[in-house]
């Protein structure tokens, strides 16, 4: 008998073993039933011999994690054979009388059967020994030997899948404290600068200098509220994908109309080549979070511009009617392929768009999020005469 260093994955064993808290009244229940005054469960693989847990009456020495030569045990036959090794008097049994494992470990009454890991295949051996001849080589104790070791097996699954559920919740609470600092990186350490940068961009616009400068001044506050943009198409994406969705406000809005408003005198002062036919009506009171909705017709609005047809017009159109906010928005321009219609609403999906102005893909996301935080829809159609975004949500 010895003791050593286990490698990694015995010891994993062994202490799989350990957990299980049935094994050693397992083990208990078999030395009183059959009269066994040694009982162990063994790891057995090709090269080792492992004791992981025993129950020891007659002081044969043994404890968890000891180590045996392979070659000098029983086991490594159980385990070649898959059929339990049963002997009732060693030194008179016709096969093991002068087999050398019954005379250097000092037994004559001996059982060991076959036992299964989680994944079904062989783990090692159920055993039983003493060195006074017993009756054990009977049906009764053979059917015992079998059951319990099936206890184990059943054991061992469970813990394997209890295992398995303990690391994806902690896969799952560490995903959580990632995306918290995310958000935190995204809400604070990264908006506060850039809105910094932009206004202080905008406090030099304000002054008198020089048109080169201020070609620069603009394209610095130009970038800064760009990359704003798309630190917010992120901070949405975070809540709405890793997150409780997409927060809104909802409240009793009487001024869509202007709001929706600026957001296209805005996009009319970074395209101020492009022609814009806008109908905002009339929206009376819509129940809403207006920076959203804003945010909706800004997102569709620069798609449109960005994609559509060079010198052609794009049309906004924004009404309520029937106890509905109707939002649409139709560029001119080749049709989007059916096989990108079909994921325009997904993450980082940009529809063909290159350059400079593509973005992160995340603008249709975070409409068709947005909508449905409203209780609405968003749909697209797309053919030769263009394109047409029609957001719909009750008033």
């Amino acid at each position: 008998m010895g003791s050593e260093a286990l490698p990694a994955d015995l010891a994993r064993d062994v202490e799989a073993i350990a957990k299980l808290p049935a094994v050693q009244t397992i083990l208990r229940v078999i030395a009183e039933t059959t009269g066994l005054g040694f009982t162990l469960v063994a790891r057995v693989t090709d090269e080792h011999w492992v004791a992981c847990a025993v129950h020891d009456e007659i002081s044969f020495g043994m404890k968890p994690g000891a180590t045996l030569e392979l070659s000098t045990t029983l086991c490594e036959t159980v385990r070649d054979t898959h059929a339990p090794v049963v002997m009732n008097h060693a030194s008179l049994d016709p096969m093991y009388s002068t087999h050398p494992t019954p005379k250097l470990y000092g037994f004559e009454s001996y059982i060991s059967v076959p036992l299964y890991g989680a994944d079904g295949a062989y783990f090692g051996t159920l055993c039983g020994l003493d060195p006074k001849p017993s009756l054990v080589d009977q049906p009764r104790v053979r059917e015992m030997f079998r059951h319990f070791s099936e206890l184990i097996s059943l054991q061992l699954a469970a813990e394997e899948r209890h295992r398995e559920t303990s690391a994806r919740l902690l896969d799952a609470e560490e995903t959580a404290q990632l995306r918290e600092q995310f958000v935190a990186v995204l809400g604070h350490d990264l908006r506060n600068p850039l809105g910094a940068i932009s206004m202080a961009a905008q406090l030099i616009l304000g002054r008198s200098i020089d048109d080169g400068t201020r070609k620069y001044v603009d394209r610095i506050e130009r970038s800064a509220r760009r990359i704003t943009e798309m630190v917010d198409a992120l901070l949405d994406l975070a809540r709405a994908k890793l997150g409780s969705g997409i927060g809104i406000k909802l409240q009793d809005v009487t001024d869509l109309h202007d709001r929706l408003g600026h957001v296209v005198a805005e996009l009319r002062s970074v395209h101020p080549g492009r022609e814009l036919n806008v109908a905002i009506a009339p929206l009376g009171t819509v129940r809403c979070d207006p920076e959203r909705i804003a945010r909706v017709l800004s997102n569709l609005l620069s798609n449109a511009l960005s994609h559509g047809a060079p010198g052609r017009p794009v049309t906004v159109d924004v009404r309520s009617t029937d106890g509905k906010l109707v939002l649409s928005v139709h560029n001119e321009g080749p049709p989007i392929p059916a096989e990108t219609r079909a994921h325009l609403f997904e993450p980082y999906t940009r529809g063909g768009a290159t350059g400079a102005r593509s973005g992160l893909g995340l603008g249709l996301y975070i409409v068709e999020r947005i909508a449905h935080a409203h209780g609405g829809t968003i749909e697209v159609t797309s053919d030769e005469t263009g394109t047409r975004f029609v957001l719909t949500m009750p008033v």
